[in-house]
């Protein structure tokens, strides 16, 4: 089932969340490692900056064992920021593990009769795939470490505002010698790759076909990325695909086999013929920019120009 029969199948229709305005409130959610609080409130001082209201769910500095919170408040906080109407906006302070387990609660909220814009990466990419599984665009980005170090200023947070406003913002990275050159214009969907692949044949399945798919991930050896890609080899997702985003693969050191995960990836792609973009300024860096999930994009992989990814 492609993205688009799955969408119609099942939801009516894409929505994207409303464009942010002045003063509206945005609400910060720790739904899977514990965060530290000084990041938790450095998070809120960013969101105050940018001309928003930052609204600390009451468990977001909560620690349980490794989580944020035990399973009950997280899934409180992030039902509470979901069926609020007045916040407009969600972003996750952290990533780690954890987010999964609130799949099957939150799938019963009225998530499309209350969409908003949730903002995360890492783990968060499981929220994603939820929202994704009910036709809800979000925003694959920075959250509290990101913001809080790198500021208002930066590249990508101010990316970020950009696309809460509703605006169109373009992801670019240099030529790198492993592209593929090509266009395409598709949905855009991906996120962490291990995390995603552990959501295959679920109903939050995101690694489908017909679309512009982006994978990062951290300290995820070669072998097991090239693991996770003939998975998708062999169900015939990744030869469907309308064009391929290598993010960041922080961690994944040369092996026996292989001088780099992109010198991996670009063996296990070679049969097909969608363009391929390297270096994507996208993952656990501090140039994490900003994605527009679940959405339109436009993709350009040139010789001279590297990536430009429209969204």
């Amino acid at each position: 089932m492609t993205q688009q029969h799955l969408i119609a199948a099942t939801t009516g229709g894409l929505i994207i969340p409303d464009a942010l305005r002045p003063a509206d409130r945005i609400a910060i959610v720790a739904p899977s490692g514990a965060v530290k609080p000084v990041l938790v409130d450095g998070l809120a001082t960013f969101i105050a900056g940018a001309g928003y209201a930052p609204v600390i769910m009451p468990h977001a500095k909560d620690r349980s064992g490794s989580y944020g919170g035990s399973l009950a408040d997280r899934f409180s906080d992030l039902s509470a920021a979901i069926v609020d109407r007045s916040i407009k906006a969600i972003i996750c302070a952290r990533g780690g593990y954890g987010a999964v387990h609130l799949l099957p609660r939150l799938e019963t909220l009225p998530l499309r009769a209350n969409a908003k814009w949730l903002v995360g990466f890492s783990d968060i990419s499981a929220l994603h795939a939820l929202w994704s599984s009910q036709g809800i665009a979000s925003i694959h980005g920075p959250m509290a470490r990101h913001l809080s170090v790198n500021g208002l200023s930066h590249p990508a947070s101010q990316a970020l505002l950009e696309m809460l406003r509703g605006e169109t913002v373009t992801v670019e990275a240099p030529a790198h010698p492993l592209n593929r050159h090509g266009e395409a214009s598709a949905t855009l969907l991906g996120g962490n790759f291990a995390v995603l692949e552990g959501l295959v044949n679920t109903p939050y399945d995101m690694l489908r076909t017909d679309s512009i798919l982006v994978l990062e991930d951290i300290n995820e050896p070669i072998y097991r990325v090239e693991r996770m890609l003939w998975q998708l080899r062999l169900s015939g997702v990744l030869g469907s695909l309308k064009g391929l985003v290598i993010g960041n693969f922080k961690g994944a050191d040369a092996d026996a086999n292989h001088e780099s995960v992109e010198q991996a990836i670009a063996e296990m792609t070679e049969p097909y013929s969608f363009p391929i973009a390297f270096g994507a300024p996208v993952g656990h860096i501090l140039d994490n920019m900003p994605l527009r999930l679940t959405a339109p994009a436009r993709l350009v992989v040139d010789p001279t120009d590297g990536l430009r990814l429209v969204m």
